[in-house]
């Protein structure tokens, strides 16, 4: 039987140290300044644009070394659950131990592995004692001595050791299946910027154009309302709410719509009573979505079994479309239409896209045998890309089952 024993027995949380903002830079010094920010919910670290430097005096002992074992004490955003996710280090750069991040010491290495503790920690076992004992209500903290009293299942060491050797095998299968996602997406963007510009055309349809600041001789650039009608959605009457209840009027909110569809996991639902009062406000399975407000420019196709919902007010429908609509759709994911859209994000605190600014999106339109035949191209591309998606979500849900098995000692290994 694997003994149960209280965190605190074999390990001490560390807090970092509240470094003075007076020294916070956007361009990098010799110093990264660790942030909640740089943890993201797969539970690893990510040193990307928005990660903070510092310039300023260092007190003794908050340096991080490779392999150090973190956790973060805090969420980052009310929908970003990163509270008690663990990671080790592991960076090229200086990396400073600030506030809101746990440094994990472990008190007798004879008895505990660090890359079992770091599974552990993100076990589903361990997560659940973190939220459950965690304050606040927008955004959620938790403290050292709250972790260091959650129980867990202890084996021997060299048990551990296995375990941490068989969840490394799953880790590295997943960031095999990422590293070829990236590829795959790359590729897909490259061919996107060199179909849809001319640049690379198929023979069958003419010369490519050479580079890519002119379209093909044929091809014309027409804006948006040209070739389809861009109609915006609409809220629910004020008062009212949505229901998680079934009703044969689906409602497609902002967060519901991925790249290419709609997650219909957490769909809700428009009341039979409100209904009439919104139903000119309803897309159809041979309409496309773009958003609007909030996240701008998440584009995509309607599946048949949402025909007929309800589309929120931050979202509009391409409908009455006259040009291939697959076509259409890698168009709208490319540069002609994210590009500016990308502007409009960086030039507006509370970006929104009015109907009129969409209409007058300029895009390229060649022959229909040729928007045929582009769109068979990305549309394989993409997927391609889906199933390399569905894979990694395999062997994540894979690890999870296996962690769970493993650390609360319902299977054991031999060693």
């Amino acid at each position: 039987m694997v003994p149960k024993l209280k965190l605190h027995e074999f390990i001490d949380i560390k807090h970092g140290f509240a470094f003075s903002s007076d020294f916070f830079r956007d361009k990098a010094t010799d110093y990264i300044l660790l942030t909640p920010g740089n943890f993201h919910v797969d539970q690893r670290l990510y040193f990307g644009q928005r990660t903070k430097y510092y310039d300023g005096p260092i007190p003794n002992g908050y340096v991080l070394k490779n392999g150090d074992l973190l956790v973060v004490m805090t969420d980052l955003t009310k929908d970003m659950a990163i509270l008690g996710n663990a990671v080790l280090l592991n960076s090229d750069k200086l990396v400073l131990h600030n506030q809101r991040i746990g440094l994990v010491q472990i008190k007798d290495e004879v008895r505990v592995e660090k890359r079992f503790l770091c599974a552990l920690l993100n076990s589903d076992i361990v997560q659940k004692y973190v939220r459950a004992t965690a304050s606040g209500t927008t955004v959620r903290h938790t403290a050292p001595k709250r972790i260091l009293e959650i129980p867990a299942h202890i084996p021997p060491l060299p048990e551990q050791r296995k375990i941490a050797d068989i969840l490394s095998t799953w880790d590295r299968a997943i960031e095999t299946s990422e590293a070829l996602l990236a590829t795959a997406r790359t590729q897909k963007r490259a061919l996107m910027q060199s179909l849809l510009s001319g640049k690379g055309r198929f023979s069958e349809f003419g010369e490519h154009t050479g580079h890519s600041n002119k379209v093909p001789k044929g091809w014309d650039v027409l804006p948006l309302s040209s070739v389809c009608d861009v109609k915006g959605g609409k809220r629910i009457p004020k008062g009212q709410s949505l229901s998680e209840a079934p009703t044969s009027h689906p409602y497609i909110r902002v967060s519901d719509m991925r790249d290419g569809y709609v997650d219909t996991s957490d769909i809700r639902y428009v009341p039979d009573e409100i209904a009439p009062s919104i139903s000119r406000y309803r897309i159809s399975k041979d309409d496309l979505f773009i958003s609007v407000a909030g996240t701008l420019g998440l584009v995509g196709k309607i599946q048949p079994e949402l025909d007929g919902a309800n589309l929120t007010e931050n979202a509009d429908k391409l409908t009455n479309i006259s040009i291939d609509r697959e076509f259409l759709l890698t168009v709208l994911q490319s540069p002609w239409v994210q590009r500016p859209i990308q502007n409009e994000k960086t030039s507006n605190a509370q970006p929104k896209l009015a109907l009129e600014r969409i209409r007058g999106f300029r895009i390229p339109v060649p022959s229909l045998p040729e928007q045929r035949k582009i769109a068979a191209v990305l549309t394989d591309c993409q997927h391609e890309i889906e199933k390399l998606k569905l894979q990694i979500v395999k062997l994540r849900t894979e690890k999870k089952a296996l962690m769970q098995q493993l650390l609360t000692g319902k299977r054991r290994v031999n060693v």
